[in-house]
């Protein structure tokens, strides 16, 4: 009897212990953030296969419009809309827009990496040349707009940037 007295303690114990261990796992996956900028070192998933351009040849950014969002995607093969990439200081960014009958604008708040600092507004037939300056990781604003129409604005995409140093 006392055996088994000390088999449930112990049962109990382990069981209490084991719901700690997995409510604590399950509040630090909670905190975890879904953007990359919020990492503690972002540059470290900056790799050959998601940075764009380098110092002899420009980085061309192609900023479309779909249904309801602005789509951000850089000249990196196999990139997808809106992923994360990385550029290195120094390179020539080259913001475009593929579609013929829109415009874009982008924009990183009060400090943009890009030289000139200032929002890049560009469209199909308006390409804006700009040069990756300052290191850090950014998150941005992107809209893209159709001419013409009453409701050509859609939804803004707020992707994000690695300028590695």
């Amino acid at each position: 009897m006392n055996i088994q007295q000390r088999l449930k303690i112990w049962s109990a114990f382990f069981l209490q212990v084991c719901i700690v261990l997995l409510s604590f796992t399950a509040a630090q996956a909670q905190k975890k953030s879904k953007y990359v900028c919020d990492e503690e070192r972002p540059e470290n998933r900056c790799s050959a296969a998601n940075t764009c351009g380098s110092a002899s040849s420009p980085c061309t950014i192609d900023i479309t419009r779909s249904a309801d969002s602005a789509n951000v995607k850089p000249d990196i093969p196999d990139a997808r809309n809106n992923q994360f990439f990385c550029i290195k200081a120094g390179t020539t960014v080259v913001w475009k827009s593929s579609n013929k009958n829109n415009g874009f604008t982008v924009s990183f708040g009060s400090d943009s990496p890009f030289d000139p600092d200032s929002p890049i507004m560009g469209g199909g037939k308006k390409q804006v040349t700009t040069k990756a300056a300052t290191p850090g990781c950014y998150k941005y604003d992107v809209g893209a707009f159709r001419s013409g129409t009453v409701y050509g604005m859609s939804g803004g995409s707020k992707p994000e940037l690695v300028i590695l140093p």
